[in-house]
């Protein structure tokens, strides 16, 4: 199958696009900084894009048959516009192009819902305080999930949740519900991408994804992968 990954070059992009040419399917990955793309071989394009470049990712769309959005941008103060109006860019040229299967990363700090059997500590302490440094972050991924629920395409959402690096894919959990568990591996975020972009699971619906085995605890992955959101 023809795949795009837009930020192909982030932790998850590259697993993303390494496990799906491992597959035996076409990918093209979208980076602005192909130069520094680790990856090549057969069944490989790589395209220096800028997601906020509406007549680029256009020509990019122009061919595929799935799109994978893994875009993925640090805590920051400043106003966060990439998913929103990357998702708008994605979303046009699809319609443009005549594609309908389009499959996001997004966060459960979109919602700010709790999972059943969560903690006081980290409903009244610790979640508060991760989403008030990611504000910024969350409230465009939230303007991308309603650009995407609003499409009219075949689209999927996948909302993990806090991301840490396994070495091999589990027997992860993804649900259309608020799933159990503060943790995804990114190993399983990107097996999880491309099951969804090559098929029909889950249209129209929005998924949590958690990893149940090797998970760290809180304060592992906070010494580990402090202040880190990049995907």
């Amino acid at each position: 199958m023809k795949l795009v990954v837009f930020g192909a070059n982030g932790p998850t992009g590259r697993l993303t696009t390494e496990m799906a040419l491992a597959r035996g399917h076409l990918v093209t990955a979208v980076t602005r900084r192909p130069e520094s793309f680790p990856l090549s071989g057969a069944g490989l394009r790589v395209v220096g894009t800028d997601v906020l470049n509406a007549a680029a990712v256009d020509a990019v769309i122009a061919g595929q048959q799935a799109v994978i959005s893994s875009l993925g941008v640090p805590y920051t103060k400043e106003t966060v516009r990439v998913y929103s109006q990357g998702a708008a860019n994605i979303i046009a040229a699809m319609k443009d192009h005549g594609l309908r299967r389009l499959v996001c990363v997004t966060s459960t700090g979109t919602t700010g819902e709790h999972a059943e059997g969560e903690t006081l500590t980290f409903k009244k302490i610790i979640a508060p305080i991760l989403l008030r440094m990611g504000r910024t972050v969350y409230d465009d991924m939230a303007r991308m999930e309603k650009l995407v629920e609003a499409s009219g395409l075949d689209w999927t959402v996948i909302r993990p949740a806090g991301l840490f690096d396994g070495d091999v894919v589990t027997d992860y959990r993804a649900e259309p519900r608020r799933l159990p568990g503060r943790f995804t591996s990114r190993i399983d975020l990107a097996d999880l991408l491309i099951r969804e972009a090559t098929g029909d699971n889950h249209l129209g619906q929005f998924i949590d994804v958690v990893t149940t085995t090797g998970a760290p605890t809180f304060a592992q992955m906070f010494v580990r992968e402090a202040l880190h959101i990049g995907k």
